[in-house]
């Protein structure tokens, strides 16, 4: 059954979210502190039994100067600059195995699949430590330091991201006028989140996203992860104001306004983990060229591989 608004309702909707009034300033500082680490890139061959694709251990300085791992995958004695695909991981997915997304290789674009700090023990293996130490929190990442923006999880995660894409544009294989932001459900949201801050990518694919329209997300679905705030906020009753004002700082709504990127969006319409309308909600406000493809009869898993494929289709038109 549909878990949200019909299609027309959706088309009609525009979320309620507002801007902090000091939201770019906090992204610049954050980024200008981050680049005060030099990216110190760090690239060594894996040992893979996949012989058509190349694969690569790759790190790199995230937030705080960290070191972030990521895979690198390549079409089979690539020598020449491809154009580059940076991939952002689901809620509780690691980057996985070196051998176990070769799709993007296999259809000749350069393949960077950041780890996601502090995740990787649910579906997917990850390899990279999140230090941070930041207050009382529901299990899951939702409301890690969610007290202060300063301290939230995805201030970390999401400078992450912008370093992956200036750490994959230094890579030989990659031309770096030709980059795509990629990712489904909490990867999509981070990848909206990165394209808003990075400015010049040639393009954005965003299935399912997570972190979008928190104000109607956490009010109108049950299911994890945004039921973890809910759980926060039943015991810390006197905080919803201020969890909410932390969270202006990384909805997804507030990042589309400032993202001008070529884009192609995915929802689906009995989605219960990401309600198509928080998706909406985001496209709507969405400043560049937009596309959505909507998914009657799906839940979050959207249009899965077909959204895959056609986010290939739109990268080689760019």
């Amino acid at each position: 059954m549909l878990s949200d608004l019909d299609l027309p309702a959706l088309h009609a909707y525009r979320s309620a979210q507002v801007d902090p009034p000091d939201f770019d300033e906090f992204w610049a500082s954050t980024l200008e502190e981050a680049r005060t680490h030099d990216l110190a890139v760090e690239v060594t061959r894996h040992p893979s039994v996949v012989t058509s694709v190349d694969v690569f251990d790759v790190s790199f300085a995230g937030f705080g100067g960290e070191r972030i791992r990521a895979w690198l995958r390549v079409p089979a004695g690539t020598t020449a600059p491809l154009p580059g695909v940076v991939e952002f991981i689901g809620y509780g997915g690691g980057r996985g195995l070196a051998e176990a997304d070769l799709l993007w290789a296999a259809s000749g674009f350069a393949h960077l699949t950041m780890d996601t700090r502090g995740q990787g023990a649910t579906w997917s293996v990850g390899a990279t430590p999140d230090t941070a130490v930041s207050g009382p929190r529901v299990p899951g990442m939702m409301t890690s330091g969610i007290q202060r923006r300063e301290d939230y999880y995805y201030r970390r995660l999401i400078t992450d991201a912008v370093r992956a894409i200036e750490a994959a544009r230094t890579l030989d294989a990659v031309d770096p006028a030709r980059v795509v932001a990629v990712g489904g459900s909490q990867g999509g949201g981070v990848a909206l989140a990165a394209t808003a801050l990075t400015g010049d990518l040639a393009g954005s694919a965003i299935w399912v996203p997570f972190l979008c329209d928190f104000p109607r997300a956490t009010m109108i679905t049950d299911s994890d992860p945004y039921r973890e705030i809910a759980r926060f906020l039943a015991t810390h009753r006197a905080e919803r104001e201020s969890v909410h004002a932390t969270l202006a700082y990384f909805d997804g709504v507030n990042f589309a306004r400032r993202a001008t990127t070529p884009a192609v969006f995915s929802a689906a319409l009995m989605d219960r983990t990401c309600p198509p309308s928080t998706v909406f909600g985001a496209f709507h406000e969405y400043r560049g060229a937009k596309d959505i493809d909507v998914w009657h009869y799906n839940e979050h898993e959207g249009g899965g591989l077909e959204d895959r494929l056609a986010a290939i289709r739109f990268a080689r038109s760019l």
